[in-house]
């Protein structure tokens, strides 16, 4: 059993859906199972959707235009009397009955039952046009598989329960299911993070013992650099699990943090390949001897900068550190590089869901902090030394950290 992902960039439109066929073609598709993300920008449209609702406005018309785009892909793969379009309308009723009903006031959990709802439709938009064209498969509720914690907009998995509903599955037969979503034991659905949809296909890969997984991006493969936002960057071929993890963690976007560590625990290669060029070989990510590893420029842009110190110029001791990260815990706030000296404890942060002002009022509480918003973060894996300068240049650089393997800087 092999495993395909495949993001919104590749779904975007209905020639998209035409070209994932034809790379499934082309990788003869049987024995498989696909997981595929919602289509283009839906899950951006959603969490409008989402937004609108809260402000107590009239999130209908939001609604309707998502469903109008999914309508007209539609339009370009099945007959004007497919069912598809009686069953893509029911899931945005669903949706807006949600709405209209809903008397939990928890963000969070309604962004997860809402914004699901574009894995579900465009799987099903895919497993259908599929079976159209003879490209047999069985449509999988991925909620009834990945079963999750309470945990909503970031789902911690229930390993042992959902192995065990996974590795129930038929290996002879092909699957067509969705990224980015399971469901607690109320049945609630509960997504795994903002581009899950790799992390959905490396539990599958794991429950499945499969004999590889294939994500298939825009991209060539795993790059030295994102092209858009770096020069003369290159292919990476082949590449360690641990250098692969190591990368994600610093901010690679090519691959989601957690995708690695369950296709590692059972050795399962991973690849990552171009949906449009599905000839060409990709990169491999597997179990490779250490060696050096190519020089890779990462960038995580959106990010904060904060310093807290001691307000009587103690030093920052273990108390201090339990209190701070608690109150990161408790917001939910990530930690890209931490630097601390005596008294002194800087912070570059990414605020995934909108609390950094919450924190910082309340570390005021006890301590001096304060914060730079809207910086950057640079990565350099590996780093060359004759390339140093090219790093560094016309920065405006307000906090560096350089280990045996790796410079980062803090720029505005």
């Amino acid at each position: 059993m092999k495993v395909f992902k495949f993001g919104g960039a590749s779904l975007k439109d209905a020639d998209g859906v035409k070209n994932v066929a034809a790379v499934l073609n082309s990788q003869k598709f049987e024995n498989c199972l696909l997981v595929v993300s919602a289509m283009g920008k839906t899950t951006n449209a959603l969490e409008k959707v989402v937004q609108v609702y809260f402000e107590k406005s009239d999130f209908r018309a939001q609604l309707a235009e998502v469903e109008d785009a999914h309508l007209q892909i539609c339009r370009g793969l099945f007959s004007d009397e497919h069912p598809v379009f009686q069953e893509i309308s029911f899931y945005f009723k669903n949706v807006e009955v949600f709405l209209q009903n809903n008397v939990v006031p928890d963000y969070n959990f309604v962004y997860d039952q809402v914004v699901s709802c574009g894995e579900m439709v465009s799987s099903r938009i895919v497993s259908l046009y599929l079976n159209e064209i003879q490209f047999a498969n069985l449509w999988l509720d991925a909620r009834k598989y990945i079963i999750t914690d309470t945990s909503y907009r970031e789902g911690n998995i229930n390993w042992d329960e959902t192995q065990k509903r996974i590795s129930a599955l038929d290996l002879k037969k092909c699957y067509v299911t969705q990224g980015f979503i399971g469901a607690e034991a109320n049945n609630f659905t509960v997504t795994l993070g903002r581009e899950g949809s790799d992390y959905s296909a490396a539990i599958f890969a794991y429950g499945l013992n499969a004999e590889a997984m294939t994500i298939w991006k825009d991209v060539p493969g795993v790059m030295t650099g994102d092209p858009r936002k770096f020069e003369n960057v290159s292919l990476i071929s082949d590449i360690s699990y641990e250098e692969a993890i190591e990368m994600a963690y610093y901010g690679a976007s090519v691959i989601h943090p957690k995708t690695l560590q369950p296709l590692k625990q059972k050795n399962i290669p991973f690849y990552v390949k171009s949906f449009l060029e599905p000839e060409k070989p990709g990169t491999k990510v597997g179990s490779l001897s250490q060696s050096a590893g190519a020089e890779s420029y990462i960038l995580k842009e959106n990010q904060h900068l904060m310093h807290i110190s001691t307000r009587d110029f103690a030093f920052i001791a273990e108390e201090h550190l339990s209190q701070i990260f608690a109150l990161l815990a408790k917001n939910k706030i990530k930690i890209s590089l931490m630097q601390n000296s005596a008294i002194s404890l800087a912070l570059c942060l990414e605020d995934k869901y909108g609390t950094l002002d919450a924190l910082l009022q309340e570390l005021q509480i006890s301590f001096n902090a304060d914060v730079v918003k809207s910086v950057s973060l640079y990565t350099l894996r590996n780093a060359k030394l004759e390339d140093l300068n090219k790093f560094y240049a016309n920065k405006n650089i307000l906090l560096e950290q350089i280990s045996k393997k790796t410079i980062q800087i803090v720029t505005n």
